[in-house]
């Protein structure tokens, strides 16, 4: 699924569920693969100075692959992991 806001969107797998209340979206922020940050303002709670979460408008849609973000972060993650001198795979 597209989950998108201002400030930004990225792709996730979705599981449709009645534990969730209606109109909620929930997703865990600490898989680097998700990019679930991508989508919170600046703004953070004055409380703990976390992103505000669950403040944060998004709309939801389907989607068939990865954000234009996630694919460039997949590939800078690629090549950053690349050993110098190595032999090409």
């Amino acid at each position: 699924m597209r989950l998108a806001s201002r400030a930004g969107e990225t792709t996730l797998r979705a599981r449709i569920t009645d534990r969730v209340a209606p109109g909620v979206v929930y997703t865990t922020f600490h898989h680097p693969v998700t990019q679930a940050n991508v989508v919170t303002t600046e703004y953070s709670d004055w409380a703990t100075d976390c992103p505000e979460y669950k403040v944060t408008a998004v709309q939801v849609a389907p989607s068939n692959g990865p954000s234009d973000w996630q694919a460039r972060y997949e590939a800078m993650s690629a090549r950053s992991r690349r050993v110098a001198g190595a032999p090409a795979e």
